[in-house]
């Protein structure tokens, strides 16, 4: 996968050369820092928020593990229950696990779920209009009260992956005809792909403990979280068919049999669960070291020292995610009875990158309104913006975000349009709502997102498709006034 970063500004005014010069330069280029200073508590008294994920319309989705309930967050608003999963049988580390949205949402409303049944655990999807009609998507998985993995992601290949606990059984591990103490690979609907790397299986590697964390970076290369025994905890690049070694080793060992990991650590110091790369850093939820820990990655499959931020802060970290708001977003896991629960937990918890306005404080960078000394908005007109686009492609597919910001006067809505010089069709869009013809294409604001104040941001992101090239556009307006490339 190739990542890549093109920055447009639009003509004008010192102020938008500033924001130009400020998007170019060489701190703006590096990965997106954190401020860990400025929290935002987006939700309270959650018990045992486990599985995280974002809806297109900014809105996120969180499971509850023990009540297996989903609760709807958003900045500055009460969390409300939208589903309760039915089937749902929790018990010791079992229970509503890992959530993800389709990469299709918008057209098939899927939410899918790892959880725990009566005899098994299994994966189900549903939708939030009918979650009482669930559909089994892998059942049959071993369940025990420790080791049932749990976490589950889409790829930026469009393939579901899942990380499944050896549920107690180390021999489970290293038995390829287990889907135990594995990372499986599979089609949305739950079939095999035919370009795994064990003909008709869905293990795509082998040889794990206890994965409960999953991410890709901008190439696409997948990075496991995994949880050791008594020694080492472990970060691992995982290569289609690798054996990463458990029961045999924990931690990095010599037989050239398996692959080492990149980083560990003692299980003191993490007892790792989620993980979120954002640009070269890899972000992981510690449990037991009650910290978030912050991985350089070297963009060839490597890692530098470890930092950690947030110790003992808020106890627990379960679930670590990037949000489509820009935010870092963070899961406590003080009340699954390993913790020592503060009064306000279990927490969902956010961090703005640094020097981003407006301050954790307010109600919701998407709902905040400008206050009455605040120049009036005008929902059209002249406005210099500029416009950073990143691209995650593969073959013939890609993702791109578009973050655009606001130079001029406030705005209470946005259109921002574009031709693209290939042969590139949109297929879903989340954040925004678009239209295209042909190579035009025409993005406008979610009804959530419209207002933006000056200096203010917005981010969109799309999955498209092309052939040939993918060039990316250079003719950006905003609201009709274009925006020239630097």
């Amino acid at each position: 996968m190739r990542r890549r970063t093109v920055v447009l500004a639009a003509a004008g005014a010192t102020t938008v050369l500033a924001a130009m010069a400020a998007l170019v330069a060489p701190a703006a280029a590096a990965t997106p820092s954190f401020d860990f200073t400025r929290p935002d508590v987006v939700a309270t008294g959650a018990e045992v928020p486990w599985g995280l994920t974002f809806l297109p319309d900014g809105s996120a989705l969180t499971a509850e593990r023990m009540s297996a309930r989903i609760l709807r967050l958003r900045p500055g608003a009460a969390p409300g229950t939208v589903a309760t999963v039915p089937g749902v049988v929790p018990g010791g580390e079992g229970g509503l696990l890992g959530l993800a949205a389709s990469p299709t949402y918008a057209q098939d409303n899927y939410l899918y779920a790892y959880l725990t049944a009566a005899a098994d655990n299994r994966i189900v999807r549903f939708r939030l209009s009918s979650p009482q009609t669930v559909e089994p998507v892998l059942t049959g998985l071993a369940k025990a009260s420790i080791h049932n993995g749990g976490r589950i992601a889409f790829g930026p290949d469009g393939m579901l992956y899942a990380g499944v606990g050896d549920a107690g059984n180390t021999a489970n591990a290293q038995n390829q005809q287990s889907l135990n103490g594995k990372i499986l690979r599979m089609r949305p609907d739950g079939s095999v792909p035919a370009d795994n790397p064990f003909a008709g299986s869905r293990v795509y590697s082998l040889g794990h403990r206890n994965v409960q964390g999953l991410a890709w970076d901008a190439q696409g290369r997948l990075f496991a979280i995994e949880f050791g025994q008594n020694t080492w905890d472990e970060v691992n690049l995982i290569v289609a068919g690798g054996n990463y070694g458990w029961p045999t080793v924990e931690g990095t060992g010599t037989d050239p049999r398996f692959r080492n990991p990149i980083v560990q650590w003692s299980t003191a110091e993490a007892s790792p669960s989620g993980a979120a790369i954002v640009g070269d850093t890899l972000y992981v939820a510690a449990l037991r070291g009650t910290r978030l820990w912050q991985v350089p990655l070297d963009g060839n499959g490597g890692a530098g020292t470890p930092t950690a931020q947030l110790t003992g802060s808020y106890g627990r970290l379960r679930t670590v995610e990037a949000g489509p708001d820009g935010w870092l977003w963070v899961t406590t896991s003080n009340r699954d009875g390993r913790g020592t629960p503060a009064a306000t937990d279990d927490r969902v918890i956010r961090f703005p990158r640094t020097g981003v306005s407006p301050s954790p404080s307010s109600a919701s960078p998407s709902s905040a309104s400008p206050s009455p000394s605040s120049p009036s908005p005008s929902p059209s007109g002249s406005a210099a913006c500029a416009v950073r686009y990143e691209v995650n492609q593969w073959n013939t597919g890609f993702t791109a975000s578009v973050t655009v910001t606001n130079a001029g006067p406030a705005i209470a809505s946005w259109t921002l349009a574009w031709t693209f010089p290939g042969n590139q069709q949109i297929g879903n869009a989340w954040n925004a709502t678009y239209t295209q013809s042909g190579p035009a294409v025409t993005v406008r604001n979610a009804s959530w997102n419209g207002a933006v104040p000056t200096n203010g941001t917005v981010t969109f992101g799309f999955q498209a498709t092309h052939s040939g090239t993918n060039a990316a556009p250079s003719d950006f307006r905003l609201n009709g006034v274009a925006c020239m490339a630097s």
